[in-house]
């Protein structure tokens, strides 16, 4: 009887902890997700592709974006854009921008901002379904 339970319990499929603990699952700080992005406004006026790398924030980033009601999307843009660099000097240069976020609204239109800043909120879990019910099971 012993080593039928034996036998049952090696057989039996790895546990979810067992599954987080094996090397194919890593920590989501060293891996975010990334995605690019054409402003097609941007893209006629420059006659080329204008693409951003956008990337997903951390959950502590996100948690530091809820407490701002101001400006949350410009927030969420400036530290989720992989590329370009918004904080270059050089943009807030041309835009006469004194800081990054006043060169952004000088470069982007509103709707813009705020499509670019909802695909760095989907790309860090956000306004997207990321769990399925199990049935079952």
């Amino acid at each position: 009887m012993e080593q039928e339970m034996t036998a049952q319990t090696t057989c039996a499929d790895p546990s979810t902890l067992d599954l987080l603990l094996g090397a194919d699952i890593v920590s989501i700080k060293k891996n975010l997700p990334t995605a690019r992005y054409e402003i097609p406004r941007l893209s006629e006026a420059a006659g080329v592709p204008v693409v951003f790398t956008l990337r997903a924030l951390s959950y502590g980033r996100v948690q530091e974006f809820k407490r701002l009601t101001e400006e949350a999307d410009i927030q969420i843009l400036l530290a989720g854009c992989a590329d370009p660099d918004l904080r270059a000097a050089a943009l807030q240069e041309k835009f006469q921008g004194v800081t990054p976020a006043e060169s952004l609204k000088a470069m982007l239109l509103p709707g813009e901002i705020a499509d670019l800043a909802i695909a760095v909120e989907k790309l860090s879990g956000y306004r997207r379904t990321t769990i399925e019910e199990v049935k079952n099971g």
